[in-house]
């Protein structure tokens, strides 16, 4: 993150800190300023060198607020929440059910001239407002484990996938858990600096009207992902994306060339449902769909047979999964079988720890593509390419970037995958880049792909351990993940 960047970043936590002792959450108070960011933003869009159509009516947009004061700037702006609320297409979806929550006018009138108009966004070359984001995520994460950071994918892991599976203007891309939009914003990015010069009026209308969709079950976090995509020039009626549903409920019938998504972790699936006595409870739920190869209550086995539905015929798919999913037995044994036959799952990349806000998480990226029906299987080879082993990351003093994944990129030829050789070898058993057949991966206990062969130096040589904080995350992690088993175990056995 920049330094200009990180002074924002600050700038908004110290107002979250003000507005904390107004009552106000982290999330409630990032949606406040993500509307006003969005207003300033959708003003300078109607300035020089952009000169566009103002998108919000001007009674209604940025300058409206600048001139007022007190009670009237309080009620103007609750009013052009609700005005706007009102309208169609994506605009209304951004303001849907939006409220005012900021109850002292003075804290509002600082925070719309101090934070907000202050800086000029657009010209920024960063995305600033995902920076925000990410920026008070990190730091409420830090304040309290069970923030919402578990939503969040880290942006240069989102880059590096999206440079391999190279998105075309042709593509239609879905991410059935979007979150605010990186996958989607990656892959339209990505689009605009690889083609932006050559697209034809045609294509340049699909990137803006039907190139991404996505879905979110948590309405706030779908809010900050349209508002995104429609300040990105993407702007489709109805809206691309569609909040608070279900992903998993049923097979929404569309079929997409390209899946780019980062699935909730959490081992079970459930719903909130009120019992007897009127109190909230949880209730496991196993999804019944006649297009799964088994019903189960993991919430990832469950997200991994949606997205093969969700495929096109030669689609391809890049989906984040966590270890379970690729060593676990019963339900994940038999969708691991059914996906190395059916699809050709063709690389699998093992993320390290410590990328993650979520304690804990022990990841992989999947990368498999999506073929006709026949008999024979069509996975022949599976490529690993070993990022955890002897990789020490922490968020705060040793954050992932875009060029540790260098590597991995020349590694899986994005675009001339039959060009691939394999580096490891019995002379240089240290490489990360290894292949395994077929036949190789199907006679391994329970279909096992979580696979690993690189010697951890630091159980051989106390002067490779890591720092002593990431040391002390590492153990973290690897207790968190031990009792998430252990309650996984717990509640099998209560079932």
């Amino acid at each position: 993150m920049k330094n200009d960047t990180q002074q924002i970043v600050n700038k908004a936590w110290n107002f979250a800190h003000v507005l904390r002792d107004d009552g106000l959450s982290y999330m409630a108070y990032t949606e406040q300023i993500t509307f006003l960011l969005f207003l300033k933003m959708a003003d300078e869009q109607t300035k020089p060198p952009y000169n566009n159509p103002p998108i919000v009516p001007p009674e209604l947009g940025w300058q409206s607020l600048l001139k007022l004061d007190g009670d009237e700037l309080e009620i103007h702006y609750r009013h052009i929440l609700e005005e706007l609320g009102r309208r169609g297409g994506m605009l209304g979806e951004i303001f849907k059910k939006a409220r005012q929550e900021i109850q002292n006018p003075a804290t509002l009138k600082r925070l719309i001239v101090d934070l907000i108009d202050a800086e000029h966004w657009s010209s920024m070359e960063a995305d600033v407002k995902g920076d925000i984001y990410e920026g008070l995520l990190a730091k409420s994460a830090a304040e309290s484990p069970k923030g919402a950071g578990q939503y969040f994918t880290p942006r240069e892991l989102i880059k590096g996938i999206v440079d391999v599976m190279q998105p075309s203007p042709d593509d239609t891309i879905c991410d059935p858990a979007c979150g605010t939009g990186g996958f989607l914003l990656a892959a339209h990015d990505y689009v605009v600096g690889e083609h932006g010069r050559t697209l034809n009026p045609d294509q340049q209308r699909h990137l803006r009207e039907c190139f991404v969709e996505g879905t979110d079950i948590v309405p706030a976090t779908a809010r900050l992902c349209i508002m995104n995509l429609y300040l990105h020039g993407i702007n489709a009626d109805p809206c691309p994306i569609r909040s608070g549903v279900d992903s998993l409920a049923s097979d929404p019938g569309d079929r997409y060339s390209m899946i780019l998504t980062n699935p909730p972790f959490g081992k079970k699936s459930s719903i909130t449902i009120v019992n007897e006595e009127g109190e909230l409870e949880k209730e496991d739920q196993a999804y019944e769909r006649q297009d799964f190869w088994t019903t189960t209550k993991n919430k990832q086995l469950n997200f991994l047979q949606h997205v093969k539905t969700l495929l096109r015929i030669y689609g391809r798919c890049a989906i984040v999964v966590p270890d379970n999913v690729l060593f676990e037995g019963g339900a994940g044994e038999a969708v691991r079988r059914n996906l190395l036959k059916q699809f050709d799952v063709h690389t699998l990349l093992r993320l390290p720890t410590g990328i993650f806000y979520a304690q804990g998480v022990k990841a992989n990226v999947l990368f498999f593509d999506a073929k006709p029906a026949q008999e024979a299987p069509w996975t022949k080879k599976l490529w690993i390419y070993d990022l955890r082993t002897n990789m020490h990351f922490t968020l705060k003093t040793k954050p992932l970037r875009r060029s540790d994944l260098d590597e991995f990129v020349e590694c899986f030829k994005p675009g001339r995958r039959h060009e691939r050789e394999e580096t490891w070898s019995e002379d240089d058993p240290e490489s990360r880049w290894r292949v395994f057949e077929y036949e190789e991966l199907i006679k391994r206990d329970k279909v096992n792909l979580d696979i690993f062969w690189l010697r951890d130096r630091s159980l051989e040589d106390s002067e490779d351990l890591p720092e002593p904080d990431v040391l002390a995350r590492e153990i973290a992690d690897d207790l968190q993940t031990a009792l998430d088993q252990f309650t996984a175990i717990v509640g099998e056995l209560g079932e």
